[in-house]
Formats: C-alpha cells, sequence, structure tokens
C-alpha cells in the first residue's frame, strides 16, 4: 500500500481546504444564479420544455 514519506504541513492542507470550499462556493452561486434567471424567464444557455396547456391558461 503506498504510504505517503513526509507530513503534510498545515498550510498545505489549510490550501487545499479553502480551494475545496471555494469550488462549493461558486457552485452555489451559479445555481442560484441559473434558478432566478429560469424564474424571470431570462435564461439563454438554459433550455427545458415547456407545457402547452399552461401556456394557454
Amino acid at each position: 500500500m503506498a504510504v505517503p514519506k513526509k507530513k503534510t504541513s498545515k498550510s498545505k492542507r489549510n490550501q487545499r481546504h479553502a480551494v475545496w470550499k471555494a469550488k462549493a462556493s461558486n457552485a452555489a452561486k451559479k445555481a442560484m444564479s441559473l434558478g432566478k434567471s429560469v424564474l424571470t424567464g431570462k435564461a439563454q444557455g438554459f433550455v427545458y420544455p415547456i407545457d402547452e396547456e399552461e401556456q394557454e391558461e
């Protein structure tokens, strides 16, 4: 089984953790933005089916 040769420093560990947290934050912002644009009807890069029955009402 592979074993690391040296202990990882605290700064490296913290840096890796910060990158991981930033990715989650960016994904949440993108999802929120896409949701808002879909609700307002201004979504250009997102295609979703619209029922014809809903448009007639």
